[in-house]
């Protein structure tokens, strides 16, 4: 059975769960407290030696560290990953966007101020730089999703779901996103289909999951 390492609160550990649950794959839910510094242990760092989660352990042994790189992994044959090479391709774009300029500011505002005890005082001098690139990245998706109702070809991918865990929780790192009504619609849809999961869902024991994908 796959293993994920995990940290419940976060963004990026959310995906995976998200995908997984989608999927219909049965997993194990391993928790790795960041905020105790769990992910610094020497048998965590054998497994990973960046210290992060999310990280995948595959039967066999073997260990996928980066949350989108897992996504990729698992989501390859499912519709969630089209086959057709431009599409992939949008796929890709778009991951690689929510890591180089979503991630770094929408999600780092929420993991310090809302998840850090005191994140807000020792982090002041980041929060306007994140509010302004934090902003702008939600106007490039605005832009894109006024005129599609998904990132690429018109229905879910793991596009979406990557883009989806940081921006559904983006008011708890002080975003409103009440001036950007084509974000807030495509929220709703990703919300609505079959199989969704929230941030605080875990496999329960024995739960059996419906693979939509």
């Amino acid at each position: 059975m796959l293993k994920v390492y995990a940290m419940q609160s976060s963004g990026n550990c959310y995906k995976v769960r998200l995908l997984l649950a989608k999927l219909g794959a049965p997993f194990e839910l391993i928790d790795v407290d960041l905020l105790r510094g769990e992910n610094r242990t020497p048998d965590f760092l054998m497994k990973n030696p960046e210290g992060r989660v999310p990280l995948l352990e595959l039967p066999g042994g073997r260990y996928l560290p980066e949350s989108n790189a897992i996504m990729f992994f698992l989501a390859d044959g499912s519709p969630l990953l089209p086959d057709e090479p431009l599409a992939r391709a949008e796929v890709l774009r778009w991951m690689f966007f929510e890591q180089h300029s979503h991630e770094p500011s929408i999600g780092a505002a929420r993991f310090w101020l809302k998840l850090v005890k005191g994140g807000r005082e020792l982090r002041t001098h980041d929060i306007d730089r994140w509010m302004e690139e934090g902003y702008a990245v939600l106007g490039v998706m605005e832009r894109h999703l006024s005129r599609r109702p998904f990132f690429v070809d018109g229905t879910l991918t793991i596009a979406d779901i990557a883009l989806y865990a940081h921006t559904h929780v983006a008011e708890e790192g002080d975003f409103d996103l009440r001036t950007f009504p084509a974000v807030r619609a495509w929220l709703d849809r990703v919300a609505a289909l079959p199989s969704h999961v929230g941030m605080d869902w875990r496999p329960a024991a024995g739960e059996q999951l419906v693979n939509i994908a």
